[in-house]
Order: C-alpha cells, then sequence, then structure tokens
C-alpha cells in the first residue's frame, strides 16, 4: 500500500512537530490507511501486524479530536495487559507533547489505587487501562464517560483470549450511543465479528497484509532440537554469534525461572518477566533492560506485546508458540526501523508439524538451521577475543609495559612465547578458566523444569567433609572412557524401556583415582539427583570439559564425585551458592579419615 508523508494527512502544527521530534517522517501503511478515516468520524476495524505502528495510527486521530477546554475524559483505550497500557500511554504522551491542556493517564492492576484517583480526578481527557481496572473504576464511580468521543481496543483478540468479553460489553454498553468505536486486532475470529456487528456502525474494514509487515528484516531460523537438549543448543547460539541483547520466550512461568536460573549458573547476565511477578519489579526488570543493564530478557507471552525495545539484536522461542500471530508478535521485537534482525525457534518432536501450519498460514520465511558444534563454538570465541584485542592495538588503548617484556626478553624468553603466555592468562580471566579445548557436554537431565521442591534443611556434611587443599590420590578403578555424542544425534533424548546407566553409574565408588580429587556436594537422591545433573552443573557452570568429572557416588542426602585436582578448587568457588534441584550447593573437597 502506498505510504504517505504525515505532512500529507491533514494533521494539526503541534501533533506534525511531536512526530518529527520523535523522528518519523512517513507514514507506515497501516496510518495512512487509518488517520483519515477516523478523523472523519467513521468507525473503523484494523487488522495489522505487532510492529506496524498501529498505536500511533490510533492515538494520533484520537488526541486531535479531543477538547482541551473540557476536563472529562473523551477518549478510552483498552489494552490487554499491563505492559502493552503503558508502552500505549508512553507514546501517547509523547505524540501529545505539544497539545497543550491534553492530559492521559494509564490505569491497571498493580499500580495504587490512589494515584489513580488523583489523576482521574484532576481531569484527564484520555484514559488507557485494563478491562478490569477501568471496570472497577467504573463501578467507584470515579471514572465517568459521559462526554466520551471515542473508544478504542487495542489487540481486541488477546483481550477476548483472555477472557475479558464481558467487562468489554459492560463498558461499551455503558458509554454514549454517539461514541465512535475502533478495533485494532491482528486476527478477526467469530468473537469479534459479533462484537463489531452489535456496537458498531457501517465500520471501515482496513487491513495491512501481515506478511509485508512481519519481518522483512528478519532472518528467521528453526532448529529441531530435543527437549532435553535446548538449553545446550541455546547457549551455542548465543556463543557462536555472540548475542549481547535479545528476548528468550518460553511458554510457561515455571519454564522461564527455570531457564533464568540455568542461565545464570552458566555465567549469562539475564532477568525475567512472566505474570508472576510484581509490577514494581516488571518496572525494574524493564528499565534495566532497556538501559542493557543485562543481556537476556527471559519471557512469557504475557510480555510479547508489551515491550518497546529497540536494537534487539536476536529474538529466541525457545518453546514454539501457540499459533502463528503468537510467533510473528514475538519476532517483532527484532528487525525494527530498517535493521537486521535474528529469530531462532526451537522445535521438538511432533512440533514441528504445527511449525509447518504455522509457515502455510503466514507464509513465514523460515529455515532449517543447524546447531553448531562445539568446535564451532571454540572458533567463534577465538575470533571475538582476537578481533578485541586487535581493536585494542589499532586504538592503542593499552599502557605501555616495557620494563616487565625487557626483563622477560632478557631472561631469554621468546616475544612470541611471551605473547602467547598472555593471551592464555587472558583467556582464562575471560571465562573464569585458563582456556581449555571444548569437549563435548551431555546435555543436564535437570534441564527441564520438573525440579523436586527443596527441602527444609540439608544434611550437615560428615566429620570427615573438611575444606581442605585436594587429597593424596589414591588409586581407584578408572571410570569407563566417555562416549561422544555424534553431531546430529539428540543428547540426552527421550528412550523406550528403563533408563541407560550413564558411565558415572557404572563406574566403581569414588576412590580418587590418580589427578582426582573427590568433591562433597550437599544433594542427593532425595533432591532425586542424577549423575548426568552433577556433570552438567560443573560443566555448564565452570564451563570446564567433562572429562574433569571421574566417577560419581550418590547418597540420600549427599553426593561425592571425583574432579581433577588442577580444577578442584576453582570448582568449589565456582559452584558455591549455584542452585541443583532447587538447594544451593555448598561443595567441599573431601579428604577421608586415616585408617
Amino acid at each position: 500500500m502506498e505510504k504517505l508523508r504525515f505532512a500529507e494527512l491533514g494533521l494539526s502544527d503541534e501533533i506534525l512537530k511531536a512526530v518529527d521530534k520523535m523522528g518519523f517522517e512517513e507514514a507506515s501503511p497501516i496510518q495512512t490507511a487509518v488517520i483519515p478515516t477516523i478523523l472523519s468520524g467513521r468507525d473503523v476495524v484494523g487488522q495489522s501486524s505487532t510492529g506496524s505502528g498501529k498505536t500511533a495510527a490510533f492515538a494520533i486521530p484520537a488526541i486531535e479530536r479531543v477538547d482541551p477546554k473540557i476536563r472529562a475524559v473523551q477518549v478510552l483505550i483498552l489494552c490487554p495487559t499491563r505492559e502493552l497500557a503503558v508502552q500505549v500511554a508512553e507514546e501517547t504522551g509523547k505524540l501529545a507533547l505539544f497539545k497543550r491542556g491534553v492530559a492521559g493517564v494509564p490505569i491497571y492492576g498493580g499500580q495504587s489505587y490512589e494515584r489513580q484517583f488523583r489523576a482521574l480526578a484532576a481531569g484527564v481527557q484520555v484514559v488507557i487501562g485494563t478491562p478490569g481496572r477501568v471496570m472497577d473504576h467504573m463501578e467507584r464511580g470515579t471514572l465517568k464517560l459521559d462526554q466520551l468521543k471515542l473508544v478504542i481496543l487495542d489487540e481486541t483478540d488477546r483481550m477476548l483470549d483472555m477472557g475479558f468479553r464481558d467487562d468489554i460489553e459492560k463498558i461499551l454498553k455503558s458509554v454514549p450511543a454517539t461514541r465512535q468505536l475502533l478495533f485494532f486486532s491482528a486476527t478477526i475470529p467469530r468473537q469479534i465479528q459479533d462484537l463489531i456487528s452489535r456496537y458498531s456502525k457501517d465500520p471501515a474494514w482496513i487491513k495491512i497484509d501481515s506478511v509485508a509487515q512481519n519481518a522483512p528484516q528478519v532472518e528467521q531460523t528453526y532448529f529441531e532440537v530435543d527437549r532435553r537438549s535446548k538449553i545446550e543448543a541455546l547457549t551455542r547460539l548465543i556463543d557462536v554469534h555472540d548475542f549481547r541483547y535479545g528476548i528468550i520466550f518460553c511458554s510457561t512461568k515455571i519454564m522461564v525461572d527455570d531457564l533464568d536460573e540455568h542461565l545464570h549458573a552458566r555465567g549469562y547476565m539475564t532477568d525475567r518477566l512472566h505474570g508472576d511477578i510484581s509490577q514494581t519489579q516488571r518496572d525494574r526488570v524493564m528499565d534495566k533492560f532497556r538501559r542493557r543493564g543485562f543481556e537476556f530478557l527471559v519471557a512469557t507471552d504475557v510480555a510479547a506485546r508489551g515491550l518497546d525495545v529497540d536494537d534487539l539484536e536476536v529474538v529466541i522461542n525457545f518453546d514454539l508458540p501457540n499459533d502463528a500471530e503468537d510467533y510473528t508478535h514475538r519476532i517483532g521485537r527484532t528487525g525494527r526501523a530498517g535493521r537486521k534482525g535474528q529469530a531462532f525457534t526451537f522445535v521438538s518432536g511432533q512440533e514441528i508439524y504445527k511449525l509447518q501450519s504455522m509457515v502455510r498460514w503466514a507464509k513465514l520465511d523460515i529455515r532449517r538451521g543447524k546447531i553448531p558444534s562445539l568446535d564451532e563454538v571454540d572458533e567463534a570465541r577465538t575470533n571475538v577475543f582476537f578481533e578485541k584485542i586487535r581493536s585494542t592495538l589499532e586504538a592503542k588503548q593499552f599502557k605501555p609495559h616495557d620494563r616487565m617484556i625487557d626483563r622477560l626478553l632478557d631472561e631469554g624468553y621468546a616475544s612470541t612465547d611471551i605473547s602467547s603466555a598472555l593471551i592464555h592468562l587472558l583467556q582464562g580471566a575471560s571465562s573464569g578458566k585458563a582456556a581449555a579445548k571444548p569437549a563435548k557436554v551431555p546435555a543436564p537431565a535437570a534441564a527441564g523444569p520438573s525440579e523436586a521442591p527443596a527441602p527444609k534443611s540439608a544434611k550437615p556434611a560428615p566429620a570427615w567433609v573438611k575444606s581442605a587443599a585436594a587429597p593424596k590420590p589414591v588409586a581407584a578403578p578408572r571410570p569407563e572412557p566417555e562416549q561422544s555424542v555424534p553431531e546430529g544425534d539428540d543428547e540426552g533424548g527421550d528412550h523406550d524401556g528403563p533408563p541407560r546407566k550413564s558411565k558415572y553409574e557404572r563406574a566403581a565408588r569414588t576412590g580418587r583415582e590418580p589427578g582426582m580429587a573427590t568433591l562433597f556436594l550437599n544433594v542427593g537422591r532425595k533432591q532425586l539427583v542424577t549423575p548426568g545433573d552433577i556433570v552438567g552443573k560443573i560443566a555448564g557452570v565452570t564451563r570446564l570439559p567433562a572429562t574433569v568429572v571421574g566417577a560419581i557416588d550418590i547418597h540420600q542426602r549427599h553426593t561425592l564425585a571425583d574432579v581433577a585436582v588442577a580444577e578442584a578448587a576453582f570448582i568449589v568457588q565456582k559452584l558455591a551458592g549455584i542452585k541443583l534441584k532447587g538447594v544451593a550447593l555448598e561443595p567441599t573437597l573431601a579428604v577421608p579419615e586415616a585408617p
């Protein structure tokens, strides 16, 4: 559809000045089609996707229709979530910046009633709120709609999915019959059609092709990954692409909490957002995320339509969304304003058929990808480190250390050996350990959300457990050699029949084989701990290869695990305080009593 400049849409100088201040010149297709129609006073049904600019499409004409001399509510905008209400209120405020006398307020659950009472009593003209809180204020008599001119339903399909139909109907029955009514929705199912036929008058139907709007700037890739291997696949993709700013979507609140914990344990800077988080904490998390205070936001779909964040590098669907609309809403968070973005989606088992249906329905341009190998991850990390060194050298952003270098040269060390030693130390500092060639790490069995609840108290360590240096090695049978997982296989996949024992369970009880120390952990069978949990946690937190772990002996309330002597102190340091099965680990090195 043809796009026009805002100056060609017959808008006031105040609105044009606000739009210019926001950095926009050309209206999007939905704005070009909708704004003149709304200004003409006609009811409108607008169908468009997330990221198409529909908020400004209805907010601009709404502000234009407000009479600043009348201190009463003239525009009511209904939104499905608190996040979206806040986003719409912020954008409306920016557009009304130069409209003197025009004021608005968001009202939603979780915010102080007193603040909303004061704002409504002051005489605002624009109210943006969730249906439940709007109904609450109407019943209290604190929100009067007798002078209402315009009612806007944003994300109507989502509001109906969330069970707001009764509230919406009560609100529409309570407003003046002369009001103008606008519906905006990504889809128009039968329920919405019923509302339109009952409450609107000869509406103009305006639909913008979702494919044209959704993601021309987003490179979309899906990966077939077993459920238990998702975390390993996720971290490999992040490391290979060196992503530093993105959103990871999960289907449940439990999975959000679980994934956030796992990523924290692996050293990534993350925070979470879902329906059980208080409004104060949500505001804090979003403010910090916008300021890039952490790298990845792990969220449920409750945040999908309310996030207003620019410059996202990637959106990752850790869980496949329910339908094509949710998918496009998610990936619409990246690739904005002409920038390139990436969207990765994980599918497991039968979900591939569900994804294929989405592709056909929404005409998605999504290709199949391959999870990077550990060698590719290692090479990517090396390249990133190389670029940092090169940029530092080119910018000369370093302090000369000629005296120290001269001393090393005088002692007979080659300049290349000195440089290699320094790089070795720097790589160890950046990863929390000395650089090592990555090994194939088994996917931790605890990758799913079904963790047992933490016990009220953990059994204290036996008397022979001391925080001491690595014990003297005592010969013990070696565990069987580790079987590499083929690159194409799903690590830790589901199998028919009884579960196969791991190499750690088949190995003899810990006996401090040569070069190994025994680690005491305050979790055991009571917490349903498995050898895969222990190996996965150690490898994930420390980024050490799985070969540093030897025999594992799991007791009712504690676990003994042989670890490499050279890395034992580092493992104790990194595991301290990290949660496994809901229990904060208190690792120590075990020294057996003398016979």
